[in-house]
């Protein structure tokens, strides 16, 4: 080597390492199903479909998606139970323990799997921005509207009804 070939070989900038984020984590409610994904998640979305607001018993069900190769469970494999829809050619998995729903596929995307964002810990990368089904929105939802404390109930909100506001006041006086 000549001497010019040494120093530009030492002053080149060699790539820096990425530091890749610590895995989202998440677990059932007895806690028996542990799971992580790694960050960031695919997308996140919010799902209206009357399969997900029976499946976990709400309004609506707020899922992470996630490439199934990033996904894994670390405790609790056996405690799993899986149904499977074949009308909708769908799967839903589940601790059989505790009957908390773990996670949603759908045959047509066989490389993702969707988690319920409620069983995370932490951050997954991603917001909800999206909405599935959304003319499949209860009317008895709750949308945002105004809320105040309910007195003598802490921690406890309510929506006030409106009021009707009078409009005809003729034969008052």
């Amino acid at each position: 080597m000549f001497p010019d070939d040494e120093f530009e070989a030492e002053t080149k900038k060699k790539p820096k390492p990425v530091a890749l984020a610590k895995p989202a984590a998440g677990q059932c409610l007895c806690g028996k199903v542990r799971f992580e994904i790694d960050v960031p998640a695919r997308w996140a979305w919010h799902d209206h479909t009357p399969a997900s607001r029976r499946a976990h018993g709400a309004a609506y069900a707020t899922y992470v998606g996630s490439w199934r190769k990033r996904f894994r469970v670390t405790a609790g494999k056996d405690e799993l139970s899986r149904y499977e829809d074949a009308a909708t050619k769908t799967a839903r998995s589940f601790c059989a323990n505790c009957g908390t729903p773990i996670t949603y596929e759908r045959a047509r995307s066989p490389h993702m799997v969707n988690i319920p964002r409620a069983l995370f810990s932490g951050r997954t990368g991603r917001q909800p921005l999206y909405h599935i089904a959304i003319e499949e929105l209860q009317e008895w939802a709750y949308t945002g509207e105004p809320l105040v404390p309910l007195k003598g109930y802490p921690g406890v909100v309510w929506q006030r009804s409106k009021k009707k506001k009078r409009s005809d006041r003729e034969g008052m006086f």
